[in-house]
């Protein structure tokens, strides 16, 4: 198994930043790639920001030049770094792993709330 626990959110004024942290522990070598997913009151879950293993990242447009993700491998950690933060923004902010040969999140945190104030 594999635990996930994010740190960082916060209430910042839109313009803002912040940065979210995920402390991986357990089987981490079963762990490939992985990401931020959001969700908004309401609606439903979305991906924010992935990372693979070798480093390759990919991220949803509506955050594309204003997030960053990354991940040390040596301190089993994901960061995101995020900048010019709106309202539409405001959610929980979840930290996923895949396993090995797996497309499927199959690891969670238990959420860290972000609340961007207009």
């Amino acid at each position: 198994q594999v635990q996930l626990v994010e740190s960082g959110g916060g209430l910042v004024q839109a313009g803002g930043s912040l940065r979210l942290s995920c402390a991986a522990s357990g089987k981490i070598f079963s762990i490939t790639t992985m990401a931020w997913y959001r969700q908004a009151p309401g609606k439903q879950r979305e991906l924010v920001a992935s990372i693979t293993s070798g480093g390759a990242t990919d991220y949803a447009d509506f955050v594309k030049g204003r997030f960053t993700i990354s991940r040390d491998t040596a301190k089993n950690t994901l960061s995101l770094q995020m900048n010019a933060l709106k309202p539409e923004d405001t959610g929980v902010y979840y930290c996923a792993a895949r396993r090995l040969l797996s497309t499927q999140y199959a690891y969670w945190g238990q959420g860290t709330q972000v609340t961007i104030s207009s």
